[in-house]
C-alpha cells in the first residue's frame, strides 16, 4: 500500500520514495494491528522536509520473504528502506540477516549509534540486533517494533543520511531541522 504523506511537496520533481516495511508474523496475518510502520511513516513526517513519498508494506518473519520485499523496495525504486519488526533475538527475529543478504556494503556506525541511544533510555537497547546497509543506490535501515525505540533510533541517525544518500547517488532527503555540521558535509 502506498501512503503519501502531507510531507510530499506539490513540486513538479517526482518525490524520493521511502520504504517501510513491517516485519512481522501477526501484522502480516491481520491479528495484530501494525504500529511500527505508522510510527515510522509519521517520525519521518515531522523530521523529513517536504519533497517524499511513502511505500509501505508488511511481511511475515520469514527470511526469503523479507529479502524479497528490500529487494523490491530497493528496485522500487526507494531512497531509504526502513523495516521496523524482526531486530531481537527471537527465533523468527531474522530482519538483519535479511539486511546483510540485500546490501552490497554495512554501515556499523549506524547500528551502534541506534544502540547507544538505546541504551541511554533502557538498559534492554542494547540487545538489538538492528543493522544498516547499502544496496544500490539505497539506504536500508533496521529499527526495533517499538514505536517509542523507532523515534530513538531514526533521530540517532538521521543527521548522517542526507550527506549518505548523496555520496550513493541516491534520491535527495533533506531534514526540516538539519544539523548544520552534516549539511555543511554534503554542500547541502
Amino acid at each position: 500500500m502506498a501512503d503519501d504523506p502531507q510531507s510530499v511537496s506539490d513540486t513538479d520533481a517526482p518525490p524520493a520514495r521511502v520504504g517501510v516495511l513491517t516485519v512481522s508474523d501477526r501484522a502480516s496475518a491481520g491479528r495484530y494491528e501494525d504500529r511500527g510502520g505508522p510510527a515510522v511513516v509519521a517520525h519521518l513526517g515531522r523530521r523529513l522536509a517536504p519533497g517524499w513519498g511513502a511505500e509501505r508494506r508488511t511481511v511475515a518473519d520469514d527470511l526469503d520473504g523479507i529479502v524479497a520485499a528490500l529487494g523490491d523496495l530497493v528496485a522500487h525504486p526507494c531512497a531509504l528502506v526502513v523495516t521496523t519488526g524482526g531486530t531481537g533475538l527471537g527465533p523468527r527475529d531474522v530482519t538483519p540477516e535479511a539486511t546483510r543478504r540485500v546490501c552490497d556494503r554495512l554501515i556499523p556506525g549506524f547500528g551502534e549509534a541506534m544502540r547507544a541511544d538505546s541504551r541511554a533510555e533502557t538498559p534492554l537497547g542494547i540487545l538489538s540486533r538492528a543493522e544498516a546497509g547499502v544496496a544500490g543506490r539505497a539506504l536500508v535501515l533496521n529499527l526495533p517494533g517499538s514505536p517509542r525505540a523507532i523515534a530513538t533510533c531514526l533521530d540517532a541517525v538521521l543527521p548522517a543520511v542526507p550527506h549518505l544518500l548523496a555520496q550513493i547517488g541516491a534520491a535527495p532527503l533533506e531534514l526540516r531541522d538539519a544539523d548544520p555540521r552534516a549539511r555543511d558535509a554534503h554542500g547541502g
